[in-house]
């Protein structure tokens, strides 16, 4: 016996899609329309119960009507190369008049008069929007390197080099007035003993002249290598102090 066909229109009639992201609950809409002049039944079947839930999964279809279905996709992780084999079907069984159990009637219809339609589940993923990332950086400018600007002397650092070969040169003078001096002190000492040796009349001019002159320290018989040692602590200090600020 041949089967019934199909009284209800579908729309979508083929296949029912869902757009992604799947991290939330995902609804496609199924309509049913009746263009007959009799009441239609029809009740939605899934081959994956477990991920769907279809509201109205079942009911009636007045003449000339349409019934809107909301068929939920539950979230999930989806994986692109996995495939898909969910599917729809969408049975009807034409009603009499008045009150209709829809359980009863399905289980109790003939096959024949039963009509469906299948329908497969698609699954999409919106566009990427960062596939056109690298074109916002088509007019971007290199960003600058500040090592080469680093390696460009200062002219502050000019002048410090400036600075510290004129105090090189500077402390380099002292130390030979330094050297000088000491050489003109040893000289001193030993122009000192040699008089002592000349015996008592070089004793007695020793003794007028340290009459003459009043006792020095020691440490005083230079004054000027004290002042000259004064200078170059004075200079290196200076230039320690524009090192370090």
């Amino acid at each position: 016996m041949a089967k019934a066909e199909q009284v209800l229109l579908l729309d979508p009639s083929q296949e029912l899609k869902f757009k992604g992201p799947f991290t939330d609950v995902v609804t496609s809409q199924l309509k049913l329309t009746n263009p007959t002049d009799k009441r239609v039944c029809f009740k939605v079947k899934t081959t994956a119960p477990r991920r769907y839930c279809v509201r109205p999964n079942s009911g009636l279809v007045e003449p000339h009507q349409t019934v809107s279905v909301a068929v939920m996709l539950q979230p999930f992780e989806y994986d692109p190369h996995e495939k898909n084999k969910h599917k729809f079907m969408v049975q009807s069984l034409f009603a009499g008049e008045g009150d209709v159990n829809l359980d009863t009637l399905f289980k109790e219809a003939d096959t024949s008069q039963l009509m469906d339609s299948k329908l497969r589940c698609v699954f999409e993923l919106p566009m990427d929007s960062t596939t056109q990332a690298p074109q916002n950086n088509i007019d971007a400018s290199p960003s600058p390197q500040p090592h080469l600007e680093a390696s460009k002397p200062s002219p502050k650092a000019n002048n410090s080099d400036a600075e510290l070969r004129k105090a090189g040169d500077e402390i380099k003078r002292l130390r030979e007035e330094i050297s000088g001096l000491r050489q003109e002190n040893l000289q001193l000492k030993e122009d000192s003993l040699r008089q002592r040796s000349h015996g008592s009349s070089a004793e007695k001019k020793q003794t007028v002249v340290a009459s003459v002159l009043p006792p020095q320290d020691p440490h005083q018989a230079n004054p000027m290598m004290h002042v000259v040692a004064a200078v170059v602590i004075a200079l290196v200090g200076y230039i320690l102090g524009k090192f370090i600020l």
